[in-house]
């Protein structure tokens, strides 16, 4: 299966391979040099790279790894436990590290129990094992177990961002002619714009598209630039219908770029009066986005809110 799926294939092993902004690069790289692995906290935006990292960090030290997905098993206090203490109470007889590493993946998604009892593990098991969290809040995380880890930011700046976009067009160009995919370098460089930083959206995009055996212009409607004057117009004189429909047609955008979109738009279209309201209740609903189940109905219930709640010119 994971010959198939394009960001488990061809997901980095060691941290050179890892596309990161130089200085965030360079933390890993002496973590390598030393032979040292750390109780960790990776915390960044979805899709990009920090359970690679983690991972290409175990692989290049060779370390025995265990993950635990925060939003699935790692909301059970019991699996949490029993897992976490069958994996790391023994001593692995084949690893070529100090440590075995426990990553904890999505740990913003976990509960402040299982938070409680990660940081308990990490002093009980401190002789042999290691704990790397990856998270897209760290807010979200206790202050007891986020002041026991070493924290990476893997937030990209305005000024690296030509480099790294650079660096991710010349690696996705290298798939794609592995893949045998024909495709239109200016399709290409759109796409990773559209979804910067997030790689493994952009990875998945590129083998969906590619079905056909190649990605041209043909595709750009699918994720062309978003239109919300209709929208506006249909919050204004409250006509739900058609908000609704406005959610089910742009859903294969981004739900982060939407809001931005509609946030840019609301100055243009408010009483400034109730511009302030309107920020908190995109600001609500934004920060739900990495965690609810279905992102219609977020992305719904946010307009809905401020269909309700503010005045249109």
């Amino acid at each position: 299966m994971s010959d198939f799926i394009w960001v488990e294939k061809y997901r980095p092993k060691t941290i050179d391979e890892c596309i990161l902004p130089e200085r965030t690069k360079k933390t890993f790289q002496d973590f390598v040099k030393k032979g040292e692995i750390p109780n960790m906290l990776l915390s960044g935006p979805p899709g990009i790279g920090k359970t690679t990292v983690a991972k290409a960090l175990c692989h290049q030290l060779g370390a025995d790894f265990y993950v635990i997905n925060g939003s699935d098993e790692g909301r059970f206090l019991d699996t949490v436990r029993n897992n976490a203490k069958n994996f790391a109470s023994t001593v692995s007889l084949t690893s070529e590290s100090k440590h075995k590493v426990i990553i904890i993946d999505e740990a913003d998604n976990t509960t402040s129990d299982v938070q409680l009892l990660l940081r308990a593990s990490i002093e009980e098991f401190s002789r042999n094992c290691r704990f790397i969290f990856t998270c897209n809040y760290k807010n979200k995380i206790i202050e007891p177990l986020h002041s026991r880890c070493s924290v990476v930011d893997f937030s990209v700046s305005k000024k690296d961002k030509p480099t790294i976009a650079a660096q991710f067009f010349q690696r996705l160009n290298t798939i794609l002619e592995e893949e045998r995919v024909d495709a239109d370098k200016k399709v290409v460089a759109e796409l990773i714009n559209k979804h910067f930083p997030d790689w493994r959206r952009v990875l998945n995009e590129c083998q969906r598209y590619s079905v056909s055996g190649k990605i041209d212009s043909g595709i750009l409607a699918a994720f062309s630039d978003v239109s919300v004057n209709d929208l506006m117009k249909n919050l204004k004189v409250k006509n739900f219908s058609e908000v609704r429909k406005w959610c089910v047609d742009n859903l294969d955008n981004d739900t982060g770029v939407l809001m931005r979109r509609i946030y840019d738009s609301l100055y243009d279209v408010l009483v400034p009066g109730t511009i302030p309201a309107a920020v908190l209740i995109i600001a609500k609903y934004q920060y739900q986005i990495a965690f609810v189940a279905d992102q219609e109905i977020n992305l719904l219930a946010c307009l809905t809110e401020i269909m309700v709640e503010c005045e249109f010119k």
